[in-house]
């Protein structure tokens, strides 16, 4: 998977370097983030809601092709909650696990109509925090936490994606996306331990190129 992002890191900038310029078209986009986290252990998470921003670039390799690198700032993770009573003691705990990542999507867009397309194409991310944050009542003392996790998270995380979209003439354009995560987040997991958590992001965008 390394070895492919590479090679599609470097073909994006020779298809850069040989698009003819007026054919290009940059742009910004932004939206909301339904993300959560799946694999082992992960069945008592909740999804975060959060959000993306980032730009774009579409570079034309037919009338039905282009290639479409972006770098978007996104805010991902999943949330926890759990209760319960037992022998008169009243123990509850929220917490919200908080990822930032600078994504790296290499698109392949493949226009199946006028303005309406599908797209697909691998994705790096870089994890710039990660944090858990939250608080424990056990009995009624309140205990808050705000725990910096991210030396515990993989700083590199290779997904893969999926969406289609619909791109006005004026050059305002909409996007769904899922991002499927391909790599286990934890950084150091123990010898005969195989559990496996990766990121799970599904994405809706407004933006505009021109």
């Amino acid at each position: 998977m390394k070895k492919l992002l590479v090679f599609a890191v470097l073909a994006s900038f020779s298809l850069v370097a040989t698009a003819q310029e007026e054919t290009i078209r940059f742009g910004a986009k932004a939206g909301v983030n339904f993300a959560s986290l799946n694999g082992d252990g992960t069945d008592d998470l909740d999804g975060r809601t959060g959000f993306h921003l980032g730009a774009v670039v579409e570079i034309p390799i037919s009338e039905k092709f282009a290639f479409a690198p972006e770098l978007v700032y996104s805010t991902q993770g999943a949330k926890f909650e759990e209760s319960f009573e037992e022998g008169g003691i009243v123990f509850s705990e929220e917490s919200t696990l908080k990822f930032d990542y600078l994504n790296l999507p290499l698109i392949a867009k493949y226009y199946v109509g006028e303005g309406f397309s599908i797209h697909a194409g691998p994705q790096i991310g870089f994890l710039l925090s990660a944090k858990d944050e939250g608080e424990v009542n056990n009995n009624g003392e309140i205990v808050e936490f705000d725990d910096d996790i991210k030396d515990g998270l993989k700083s590199v995380d290779f997904g893969l994606n999926f969406g289609a979209g619909y791109q006005l003439p004026a050059g305002i354009f909409f996007d769904a996306r899922y991002n499927l995560g391909l790599t286990d987040l934890a950084d150091d997991r123990p010898d005969g331990d195989d559990n496996k958590i990766k990121n799970g992001v599904v994405q809706i965008s407004v933006g505009y190129k021109f």
